[in-house]
């Protein structure tokens, strides 16, 4: 795991349930790398909820369990991203290859989801880039810029405004209005077919623009030292 200095500033570390059950994986020998890859596995069933859910013919019943069981995957892969940093910096378990296993995993993750939560979202206005895809790439792409500052500043910025957690709260959130609009109700006929394109691209403009901010934070934080040094 990294440093507590390149951590994702989180409040949630400090609430006394997150650290009892830190606590108890520790005593109970599970380790960080194995909670890293746990969020994949998550992902992935979240991510398979999503494909079922869109898929022409899923039932009403079938589609709201679906989308909840989705939207409660997502949130089980953020508490991976939680617990793996806590049982290697709180509870003394860290290794020399935990930076792999707490990067590598959430890139995968972001994409299983991602581009599932895409697939019946359409392309970017009107062009052929398809919305999912896109979106995967530009969250790789934060976590990119990201690493770039601490590797040339030694400073990680997590800024917004589609930062890891923001990415998966809006998608957590629209799996819960999906599983609303599938039960029906007479207000809200064929808004889930308005409701993905909307959600993927608030992610890809909100993502887009997160790069932005980190590399100008970058670049301000280089010349600044430039002048320090001169």
């Amino acid at each position: 795991m990294e440093p507590p200095s390149a951590r994702r500033p989180l409040t949630t570390r400090d609430k006394a349930w997150a650290q009892r059950l830190a606590r108890l994986m520790a005593a109970c020998g599970i380790s960080p790398n194995a909670i890293s890859l746990w969020s994949i596995g998550f992902s992935g069933l979240g991510a398979w909820a999503l494909v079922l859910a869109g898929k022409p013919g899923t039932g009403q019943g079938l589609g709201i369990i679906c989308y909840l069981a989705a939207a409660t995957a997502i949130q089980l892969r953020l508490l991976c991203n939680l617990l793996d940093g806590m049982l290697a910096i709180e509870c003394g378990k860290k290794s020399v290859t935990g930076g792999i296993y707490n990067e590598a995993p959430d890139r995968l993750a972001d994409v299983l989801l991602l581009v599932t939560a895409g697939q019946t979202a359409g392309p970017l206005w009107g062009t052929s880039l398809p919305l999912g895809w896109l979106a995967a790439v530009l969250a790789v792409g934060t976590a990119y810029v990201r690493a770039l500052g601490g590797t040339l500043t030694g400073t990680q910025n997590f800024m917004g405004p589609m930062a890891k957690q923001h990415r998966m709260f809006v998608l957590t959130l629209a799996c819960l209005v999906a599983a609303l609009f599938r039960m029906e109700r007479p207000d809200m006929i064929n808004a889930e077919a308005h409701l993905w394109p909307a959600v993927m691209h608030l992610i890809v403009l909100g993502s887009a623009w997160t790069c932005v901010r980190r590399l100008r934070e970058i670049v301000r934080l280089l010349k600044a030292g430039t002048v320090e040094k001169s």
